[in-house]
């Protein structure tokens, strides 16, 4: 991960934190997907993850090449290999 992209994700992580976590219901959106335009701290979820991003740039043009994605209830929109142990999850 470059520089750039691990900064992108920590500021999303840290939007996703502070503005969307109180926003969406764990339960019911469990494993949907979370766009997050990183500048504008506006957001999707959408159980598409295209989806979510189309409507995303529909509100935000400026947006395409700035989304970070993640899952409700991950801190990862994919996982390759395994899945993490429950205490990583957050």
């Amino acid at each position: 991960m470059t520089e750039d992209q691990s900064e992108r994700a920590e500021r999303a992580n840290e939007i996703f934190d502070r503005v969307i976590r109180p926003q969406v219901d764990v339960e019911e959106e469990a494993h949907k997907y979370v766009a997050i335009d990183v500048e504008s701290e506006d957001f999707e979820v959408d159980a598409n993850q295209l989806a979510a991003a189309d409507r995303l740039i529909e509100r935000h043009p400026e947006a395409e090449g700035r989304i970070w994605f993640r899952r409700v209830g991950s801190r990862f929109a994919h996982h390759f290999g395994g899945w993490p142990r429950e205490e990583d999850a957050t």
